[in-house]
């Protein structure tokens, strides 16, 4: 098979990486025991594990050179992750209005599918008020918006700049040139037909700070995760958006030639991380002198605060996590003091939410996290859990009724993760072209080769949440991996795009291929797939995702707690076989503690979601099913109904 490493010894691979034009950057010349030099600033030592998933993604090149998405001496290189956020799309959106308003020159913001809506608001909003700063700084701010709204004419033109008119309209929203005057705005929209989506979602601000994110930029029920990047990887997605433009820059990129390293943050990790960012935030007005006497900041080391597992069993719990599940779950650590999280705002001062009718921009990361904490807290009057109902129904499901139980101590939802990690670690960039002929031919890339190999080589277990998992390749690699010992972790949301999966070639839909795969595992296998449906943070059972209550967008891998692996493509055929996808891979425990920490605590999937492990089916303490279920058999003429999932995804109102 292609790209196999766990044959090959360390040192044999260690040479063969370096022999290659993109790990300049990632593997300093000492051997695999020796140090890495971290006070000069440089990369920390990749690991054993990180060389062989890095190794079988780079071999992928040999056949097509293009499926990397990104320049090959830009494919490894490092940086940190100062913030991940696991929550509701407008907390994404907030994040991404706060970069937007803080950027000095330039603008790249990217999106599978944009929908003229609250969540599109925050972007508009930021723009607006962007170009309100630069006009009182006398400068001009240029801006690339992306997306991917299908059109007949990307039947021979994938790639066009779209007309004023068309994105100023009421299903887009833009604003109108007049609205933003000192932003210079070109907008593209890409699609490679028949089937190669534009699936991507990212934004690089100034070419200093990146985010990669999971939601699109519309309004839904969706919980997503986005992570903030900075660093050389800057560069890299840089590089990768560039080419997914494709077209002529009218007018160019202010930073096109200016490299991060030189013209960005330049000493970043001493200097910008979010360790330095809580400090400045801690002289800021709002913080009185009592609230600093009360909350520490956030330390180099992680604040865990001493849990037990008594705290899994809630009242009403339907049914708990295994052993396996409990101990990988409470590996995570929390990067947010606990006394930050009791009291995220000023004494006697809530922070208002930011919002689209009444935004609130923060100078630094460590402000948005305690005006986004605050808005999952008690208010007076309230309890936890009815703020966190509150803040999972936004836009979409007001008044839509939590029905779980309260949550310990050290178990409160934190929608933004910090990740404490001045020092950078090894990044790399997998990811996918897109490709639109209908077929399974496109599969040998940097984003498949890495998740497989993932699977191969794991020592301990791995860790898949995603909307749909179906993929042909990887079914058959999650079983293999089971039955050799491996823990196997999937959090997968219940009926999301039941209808698109049931077409010819698709895969089949998540409940199909979960009961396949453990009436195929051996008994002892069967224990090591811990499988699990989404449930939302306030309830207690899993809900059905066309109901469009409670689902769940995220995409992400950890490999052996180290490797994190997250970013666009979902696990199911169409992001294995024919969109664009976008992700990055990295070798970091910190911040895959900290990934783990928030998954536990913004979610139940681990207390209320887990199904039989004889047959793969979820019941409740009566045996029943969830409401409104496909099921295992979905019937002789399910393609139909795999017809009208397609046309609602093209029309953007299907799940994607």
């Amino acid at each position: 098979m292609h790209g196999r490493s766990s044959m090959e010894g360390i040192p044999r691979l260690r040479n063969r990486l370096r022999r290659r034009a993109s790990i300049g950057t990632l593997i300093p010349r000492r051997t695999c025991r020796e140090p890495a030099n971290v006070e000069s600033g440089g990369p920390t030592e990749p690991s054993e594990l990180f060389l062989k998933l890095y190794h079988d993604a780079l071999c992928t090149l040999d056949h097509n050179v293009a499926s990397a998405m990104v320049s090959p001496p830009l494919m490894g290189t490092y940086g940190t992750i100062p913030l991940s956020v696991i929550s509701v799309v407008p907390d994404i959106m907030r994040h991404m209005s706060n970069l937007i308003v803080r950027a000095d020159k330039e603008v790249i913001l990217a999106t599978n599918y944009w929908q003229n809506s609250v969540a599109s608001k925050y972007i508009t909003n930021a723009m607006k008020e962007l170009s309100r700063r630069a006009g009182e700084r006398g400068t001009k701010i240029i801006m690339k918006l992306e997306y991917d709204r299908g059109a007949p004419r990307q039947i021979v033109q994938n790639h066009y700049i779209v007309s004023q008119k068309e994105y100023t309209g009421k299903n887009v929203g833009i604003p109108a040139p007049e609205e933003i005057p000192n932003i210079d705005l070109q907008v593209m929209n890409y699609h490679r037909p028949m089937l190669g989506t534009f699936h991507c979602k990212y934004m690089v601000v100034d070419r200093k700070y990146a985010v990669l994110q999971s939601n699109n930029i519309q309004d839904n029920d969706n919980v997503e995760m986005m992570t903030h990047l900075e660093g050389p990887i800057v560069d890299s997605l840089y590089d990768m958006a560039l080419i997914s433009w494709h077209n002529k820059l009218t007018p160019t990129l202010p930073s096109s030639d200016h490299p991060e390293a030189e013209g960005g943050l330049g000493a970043y990790w001493g200097r910008n991380n979010y360790r330095g960012e809580w400090r400045q935030s801690r002289r800021c007005p709002h913080r009185t002198e009592h609230r600093r006497k009360r909350c520490s900041p956030c330390r180099s080391e992680f604040l865990a605060s001493e849990r037990s597992t008594d705290q899994l069993n809630y009242q009403g719990q339907v049914k708990g996590p295994d052993e396996a599940t409990k101990a990988f779950l409470y590996s995570g650590k929390q990067g947010i003091s606990v006394a930050q999280i009791a009291h995220p705002s000023p004494e006697g001062a809530l922070l208002p939410e930011h919002t689209t009718d009444d935004p609130h921009y923060d100078t630094d990361i460590a402000g948005e996290i305690a005006r986004v904490q605050t808005s999952v807290s008690p208010k007076p009057g309230e309890t936890r859990m009815e703020a966190i109902t509150k803040h999972l129904n936004h836009t979409k499901n007001v008044g839509f009724p939590g029905t779980a139980p309260p949550r310990g101590t050290g178990e409160e939802m934190t929608p933004y993760i910090p990740h404490p990690t001045s020092d950078p670690f090894p990044i790399a960039m997998v990811c996918r072209e897109p490709h639109g002929t209908p077929d399974h031919e496109d599969v040998y890339n940097p984003q498949n080769e890495v998740w497989l190999s993932a699977l191969r080589n794991a020592k301990k277990n791995v860790f898949i949440q995603s909307p749909t998992l179906n993929a042909a390749p990887l079914v058959p690699a999650i079983i293999e991996a089971c039955e050799r010992g491996i823990d196997v972790f999937c959090y997968i949301c219940l009926g999301y795009n039941d209808t698109g999966e049931l077409l010819p070639g698709q895969g089949g839909t998540n409940e199909m291929i979960v009961h396949k795969m453990y009436t195929t595992l051996s008994d002892k296998a069967k224990e090591r797939l811990h499988y699990f449906w989404y449930i939302g943070a306030d309830q207690t059972v899993p809900i059905v995702a066309k109901k469009k209550k409670r689902s769940c967008h995220v995409k992400v891998m950890i490999v052996d707690e180290h490797i994190g692996i997250q970013g666009n493509g979902n696990q199911d055929t169409q992001s294995w076989y024919h969109s664009q996808e976008i992700n990055v891979m990295f070798d970091s425990a910190t911040v895959c503690k900290g990934w783990i920490d928030g998954l536990r605590r913004n979610q139940n999937t681990h207390l209320y979601g887990p199904v039989d492990k004889t047959d793969g089916i979820w019941r409740d303490q009566d045996g029943n099913q969830p409401h409104d279920v496909i099921g295992v058999d979905p019937g002789k003429f399910s393609w139909a109904k795999g017809f009208v999932g397609a046309i609602e995804r093209v029309r953007g109102t299907g799940d994607f």
